[in-house]
């Protein structure tokens, strides 16, 4: 029997982190592995108890890319189970600034790609799609 609790949706956030190639200029996306589901993802993370979405995406882009990260359009929001449970998470398309990546028990390497290579990259098909998003939210109007 599952209880009530059991399905309360799980909230979290996140960056599609991405900057300009100091190489040739060219646009490149942070991608983030965790040794724990051996996955390649953006630096997301659940929101602590009140916390704002974009507040949480944020520290999470800090916590896991050594990262300050400049926000910028709203990108769409995945709903998927996980473990069972539905699981919201808010994304956003930010800028990197300056930081130095840290390898922790959490996340143990970083990429950066460019978005084909990103789109690739990535564990989750659904993850890809964000790559997409980012883009056009980059385009000029």
């Amino acid at each position: 029997m599952t209880h009530a609790k059991d399905l309360t949706t799980v909230h979290a956030a996140g960056c599609v982190l991405w900057r300009r190639s100091p190489v040739d200029g060219g646009l490149e996306i942070c991608l983030i592995h965790r040794p724990k589901y051996d996955d390649w993802s953006h630096p997301k993370g659940k929101l602590k108890r009140g916390e704002a979405p974009l507040d949480g995406a944020l520290r999470e882009v800090t916590e896991e890319t050594g990262h300050r990260a400049r926000p910028g359009a709203e990108l769409p929001t995945l709903r998927y189970l996980a473990n069972g449970r539905p699981k919201e998470v808010r994304y956003w398309a930010a800028e990197a600034g300056p930081g130095t990546f840290t390898p922790t028990d959490e996340v143990d390497r970083l990429l950066w790609l460019s978005p084909t290579a990103a789109r690739g990259r990535l564990t989750q098909p659904r993850d890809r799609d964000l790559v997409d998003a980012l883009l056009r939210s980059l385009r000029p109007a």
